[in-house]
């Protein structure tokens, strides 16, 4: 069995499919994004990687802010609706009946039905090429209530939290392990 050689590509899957308000309450947008994750966890740093041309871009360079909102199962169509349509035409939230929520550190809405809304503040922005990565700092990580359990743990398995993978979404697969299981001890 061998391995076929493609061209250079962007073949890291899954990725997050996940949307980023940015503005404020008056004026604000929804990006889709599934160009993001973890940079650094001390101090807690994160990345989108959005196109130039995007409605949003500009948003987010002036204001130096913006929130990324994690999607579930129930979101996936407005997450791709909003991935799909320019804000500069909709008001995203307005179509797909989505709630703005006042964030704690930033100006921008955090969006209620999201399970988890991290607040980032834009430290460097890297001119890439396709993309600019927007590199922030997190001031805050916003969680729903309902998913936290008796014991005060957050149940982030019960989110349903969807996936982009190769132009497709899907939902998280069965819990296989847990980090250092391959190690522990019987």
């Amino acid at each position: 069995m061998s391995k076929q050689v493609w061209k250079p590509g962007t073949m890291v899957y899954p990725l997050p499919a996940v949307m980023v308000s940015c503005g404020d309450m008056n004026h604000s947008n929804i990006l889709t994004v599934a160009w993001t994750g973890t940079i650094c966890t001390d101090p807690a740093m994160t990345y989108i990687s959005i196109r130039p041309e995007r409605y949003s871009y500009e948003i987010i360079k002036n204001s130096g802010e913006f929130v990324i909102n994690l999607t579930t199962k129930e979101l996936a169509y407005a997450t791709d609706w909003c991935g799909v349509k320019s804000g500069k035409d909709v008001d995203k939230f307005k179509e797909m009946n989505l709630t703005k929520e006042k964030a704690n550190f930033v100006s921008c809405p955090l969006i209620k039905e999201s399970p988890i809304s991290i607040e980032c503040m834009v430290q460097e922005i890297k001119e890439l090429g396709s993309h600019h990565m927007f590199i922030a700092k997190v001031l805050s990580v916003d969680a729903d209530e309902k998913y936290f359990d008796e014991t005060g743990k957050f149940c982030l398995e019960k989110t349903d939290l969807i996936t982009y993978s190769h132009g497709q979404y899907y939902t998280l697969g069965d819990n296989i392990g847990r980090f250092g299981f391959s190690v522990k001890k019987s």
